[in-house]
């Protein structure tokens, strides 16, 4: 986490703190809360303490936005990838102001604001109805049911650029009535990694593609996660899986080996980018 990020679709990560509590069924195996296990400082839960840190890690942003500069480019920047900047907790509300002091003072950065609690956005942002060019807003939705409830809420919030992450996807997704003209700009999608993966069939990440394509928003797929689809190669390591009255088979790889292409190619389409100057 940092500067040149191993996340697929981001440049850089920036945590303004660690820590967070689980809302949905995407959090089952949540990695942040097994990296602040196995590094401390700080413990998961609605009652569990956030770990905060020093005017040195603030200024690393700074820091990139100078170097964006300097290369007349932009960088993408997470926010939070240990963290969900819109959990509502009283001892947040001094680190956030800072965030949003960082954000105007780079506008050659772009933050990714991924949130599992889109209905906080609008009301803990400063912006009111007039967001900076530089703050995309996402929402999580790994299944039907939180599509159902995260996108009404993100459409309707004036952010610049809006993005769904659905990964884990946990359940196909039928977005058609849901998303509504340029409302979402970016689809990222993926499946589970690590201890307890489940897995992802891979005709829901094809019915994401093709409605991507079809109303023209950019498409990610981000990994296949634990299990990959079967194939030659893999013959006799299939499992069979039933989701949704669905029954499918993937081969457990681990990420390193199980890759990243669909019907053999990748998918790294990202939004428009706006001017080096955006705000």
């Amino acid at each position: 986490m940092g500067k040149h990020s191993h996340i697929e679709w981001t440049d850089h990560t920036f945590n303004p703190w660690w820590g967070c509590s689980k809302v949905s069924p995407a959090c089952q195996h949540c990695y942040a809360e097994t990296i602040t296990v196995r590094f401390g400082g700080a413990t998961w839960g609605a009652r569990g303490q956030r770990r905060f840190f020093g005017p040195e890690h603030w200024r690393e942003p700074i820091k990139w936005n100078l170097e964006a500069e300097r290369q007349s480019r932009r960088f993408r920047v997470f926010c939070a990838s240990m963290a969900d900047v819109y959990e509502d907790r009283a001892d947040l509300l001094s680190e956030r102001q800072k965030l949003w002091k960082i954000i105007e003072l780079t506008p050659s950065l772009d933050w990714l604001l991924l949130t599992k609690r889109p209905e906080n956005a609008e009301r803990l942002s400063p912006w009111g109805k007039h967001w900076p060019a530089n703050v995309w807003l996402g929402t999580s939705v790994e299944n039907q049911e939180w599509a159902e409830k995260r996108i009404p809420v993100i459409s309707a919030i004036p952010a610049k650029i809006r993005f769904l992450s659905c990964e884990p996807l946990l359940g196909p997704l039928n977005l058609s009535n849901l998303i509504r003209g340029t409302a979402i700009s970016w689809i990222i999608t993926g499946g589970e990694s690590g201890h307890g993966a489940r897995p992802m069939k891979p005709d829901w990440v094809r019915d994401l593609r093709d409605y991507c394509s079809k109303m023209g928003i950019a498409f990610h797929f981000k990994q296949w996660g634990h299990w990959a689809p079967t194939s030659k190669s893999t013959a006799g390591r299939g499992v069979q899986f039933a989701i949704n009255n669905d029954t499918f088979e993937m081969a457990g790889l681990g990420k390193g080996l199980s890759g990243r292409t669909i019907d053999g190619r990748t998918h790294d389409e990202f939004p428009v980018e706006y001017p080096l100057r955006a705000i």
